[in-house]
Order: structure tokens, then sequence, then C-alpha cells
């Protein structure tokens, strides 16, 4: 079986929406799937990566009312590549601000690397409002796991796609290099800032799978897409994403009554496979799924199985035992 027989077949939305959060940015968020079905929150990546179509497909269509939306500044959300109002506190509060103007009680988290991180905490603000949290690529947003990424760790295993990702960092500013980053991707001058954005997002692009996808580094090349990815993820990791250190397991036993599934690649060189084994051992509830045959991203096809897997079992589990939901 290949991706494309795996996953669900693609469907459209039934609604779309402006949301305007505050006075400076307005979300896109859509809803497909059943009206009437199990809401489920997709929680994507970066921060900065925005939806895709593609994401409906990990829910069965009849069951889920699948709801899919743009973090601020990314995707069809206004204006792009924003930094203003835009840290972890403004982003839980607008998933909160999501779920009031649905009308919806309580819902389930699907969330991957980055949305794994905002899932968490969202969970842990708001533990009565979530039914169950499907988690991929666990990304507990400490700095060792950024400075893994970015600074020593991944670039013993690529060290030929981590020379193109040094190239724009003038040599006497490598020792850190998201602060170098961050400082052409804010600074005054575009060539620099979309040519900083471009390698920033394709050095991600290139190391999120197993095997090198080139279909997926094209889209994390897009310069449209690359300038939000790298702008606001190097924003949130010069900052420590605007949290306190280790604050998701500090904060763990907050999700205990919350039904979770973990899935991981085994070779997941972005968010190595360590921070799900922590997550889980803070979480006895959790299911943790190791996939021995994939690195980070969710289409890798051991990877999808397993979601979809746990979108099956969750809607099986809490949903058609709940009584409270619609007949």
């Amino acid at each position: 079986m290949n991706l494309e027989q795996l996953l669900y077949p693609p469907i459209r939305p039934f609604a779309e929406h402006s949301l305007q959060v505050d006075n400076t940015h307005t979300l896109y968020v859509e809803e497909s799937g059943h009206p009437l079905g199990l809401p489920v929150l997709f929680i994507h990546g970066g921060p900065g990566g925005g939806c895709t179509p593609q994401q409906r497909r990990f829910f069965h269509p009849d069951h889920y009312r699948i709801i899919l939306f743009d973090q601020r500044g990314c995707g069809k959300s206004r204006p792009h590549a924003c930094l203003t109002n835009n840290t972890t506190a403004h982003l839980i509060e607008d998933i909160e601000k999501i779920r009031r103007h649905l009308n919806i009680d309580r819902w389930v988290l699907f969330g991957g690397s980055w949305g794994s991180t905002l899932s968490l905490l969202y969970a842990q603000a708001y533990p009565e409002r979530v039914l169950a949290m499907i988690l991929r690529g666990i990304f507990l947003c400490r700095d060792e796991d950024t400075r893994w990424f970015y600074q020593q760790g991944a670039d013993r295993f690529f060290p030929d796609y981590w020379q193109d990702f040094i190239a724009p960092i003038a040599p006497e500013d490598r020792h850190n290099m998201i602060e170098a980053y961050y400082r052409r991707l804010t600074g005054d001058d575009e060539i620099a800032r979309m040519s900083a954005a471009e390698a920033w997002s394709i050095w991600e692009g290139r190391t999120a799978t197993l095997e090198t996808d080139e279909a997926l580094v094209n889209h994390f090349g897009d310069p449209y897409h690359a300038l939000a990815m790298a702008r606001i993820e190097c924003h949130y990791f010069v900052h420590q994403a605007f949290i306190e250190p280790n604050q998701i397991l500090d904060n763990a036993a907050i999700l205990n009554r919350i039904p979770t599934t973990l899935v991981h690649g085994r070779y997941d060189m972005v968010c190595p496979v360590n921070q799900a084994y922590e997550l889980a051992a803070a979480l006895p509830q959790a299911q943790l799924v190791a996939c021995n045959r994939a690195g980070h991203s969710a289409f890798e096809l051991e990877i999808a199985e397993a979601l979809i897997q746990a979108t099956q079992h969750t809607y099986e589990s809490v949903w058609l035992d709940d009584l409270s939901h619609p007949s």
C-alpha cells in the first residue's frame, strides 16, 4: 500500500472562516468532514508551517468534524509573516477563541512537531476542553531540543545539507545560529532576509524524512512559505518559545486523564525520539508508537498508518462511547 491508498480521499471544506483575534491578526479556519462528527483540531507545525489540504485526509470524513487553521502569520492568515503579538500565549488563546467561535464543548487535538508542543500547552491550560490527543514527532521545545537541530547534533548526520544551512551566516557568527539567523530574518536587507529564509526552511525540508523527499523540499523552499516558516520559527526559538524551561514535562500531571497517543519516527532528526520517550514516562496513560522505518514527517508511510489507526481508535473509544454527542 502506498500513501495515496492509505489516506482517506481528498475532501473540500464545508465552511471557511476569517476569525479576527486581535487588532492585528485574522486567522483562516476551515471545517470539513461531518458537521456533527467528532470535533478534531489539526494543529500544524513550525510555528509558521501553515495547513495543507492533504492534512484533512488523516480523518474519516463521515466520523470527524475536521478543523484546520493557520496560526498567526502563516498560510492564509493575515498579516503574512508578522511577528507582532505572535507568542505561544497568543496561540493558546487563539485556539480557545476558535473553539468558542465554532460552539464546540470539547474536542480532540491532533498535532505534530510544533503542533504537538502547542497541543500539550493548550491542554495544560484548558484540560477540561480536551477529549483526547494524537501527537506526532514530539517536540518539547527546550533549549537542548532546538540546539540539537540548529547548532550541534543533526549536522553530524547531514554534513552536506548543513553546509547550505550555515552558508548565509558569517563564520564568526556561527556559534549561535538561531540568533544569527534572527538578525537576518528581521533585518532591513530584503535579499539577505529571503536568502536566509530559504536556507532555514530547506534545511528542515531536507531532513524531515528518512529518505529526502524532493517534493517536500520544494514546498519548504517556496519563498512565500519559507519566509513565514523561517521568521516565525526563529522568532519563537530565539525567545525560548515564550515558555518556561521544561514547562511541558513539569506540568505533565495536568494531562493524566486525557487519552493520548504518541507517534514518533525512530530516525527523526528534527525532533529526536528521546523526547517522545521522556513525555511517555511523564504520561503513564499515553500509548507510544515508535515507527522503526520513519523520520519526522507525518506523511511517511509508517507514521501516516499509525496516525490513521489512532484516529480510528479515538473515534471508537472516545466518541462512540460518549453519550453526550449528537445522536
